[in-house]
């Protein structure tokens, strides 16, 4: 990886269709790609991390004029992957979101956003949650490979409840017949870790991502590449038939572990 200073003209983006899933208004990501390169993201097919320097300059102009609403801080890219550490881009835009009055809903693979705890606990409504494709270490090795273990995400969610954000776990994305099994166990550390809720969104495989997932179906499950050559044979998304499976069985697991599936 290596990283290129750039400065941009705009930040702020507005969601025009109603965010179901992270109940927010606008988006903005600090950095444009992510170093974590996980391999179910198009994120890491560029080793080019843009680092936009001015971020917090150009929020602070853009937000003098936007209606009030909650902003997703790291829609696209994580807003603490490793870079963070030294640059503090996103902790200056959380700043800036507090000071203008505005919520925010951080969207992160890491623990490194306990270090901005002072500034999120101060900024109303905020929210904090942490994804992971799978509780399970080996899957996570092979998918996440660059990102803090599971059970240190569950620890992260469990201290930023306990300084009073709202924070939660979302299955992102739920691997087609690698984490059904799982499934049940993921609800209940989310539960055990104080996760007020519980996310979950499909694994998307749109253009060129189809082919690199398939690869990589090759070399670690060989045995499910027809299975999902099959699930994902006319579209981007697995068949109709069994996201409607495994949203009930998610719900249902919810269900019984009284955690809610939104936020």
């Amino acid at each position: 990886m290596h990283y290129k200073q750039i400065k941009v003209d705009f930040l702020l983006n507005k969601i025009t269709n109603k965010d179901k899933l992270f109940a927010g208004n606008y988006t903005i990501d600090p950095y444009q790609n992510c170093e974590f390169g996980c391999l179910y993201c198009d994120s890491s097919f560029d080793e080019t991390i843009f680092v936009k320097t001015n971020a917090a300059e150009i929020l602070k102009k853009e937000l003098e004029t936007a209606k009030k609403g909650t902003i997703i801080v790291g829609s696209v890219h994580d807003p603490y992957q490793k870079a963070e550490e030294e640059l503090e881009i996103t902790r200056e835009l959380l700043k800036t979101i507090k000071k203008h009055g505005f919520s925010c809903h951080v969207l992160t693979k890491s623990d490194l956003v306990v270090r901005d705890i002072d500034i999120l606990s101060e900024i109303e409504h905020s929210i904090v949650t942490l994804s992971a494709a799978s509780i399970k270490d080996p899957i996570s090795k092979i998918f996440e490979k660059n990102v803090p273990l599971p059970k240190v995400r569950l620890k992260t969610i469990e201290k930023l409840t306990k300084n009073g954000i709202k924070s939660g776990l979302a299955v992102l994305p739920v691997f087609p017949y690698i984490i059904e099994t799982e499934l049940d166990d993921i609800v209940s550390s989310a539960k055990n870790h104080n996760a007020q809720y519980l996310l979950y969104k499909h694994l998307e495989l749109k253009g060129d991502q189809k082919s690199c997932f398939i690869d990589i179906l090759k070399e670690f499950y060989p045995d499910l590449v027809r299975k999902y050559e099959k699930l994902y044979e006319n579209s981007y998304m697995p068949n109709e038939e069994y996201i409607s499976k495994t949203n009930s069985l998610i719900k249902e697991s919810c269900i019984n572990h009284n955690i809610k599936n939104k936020i």
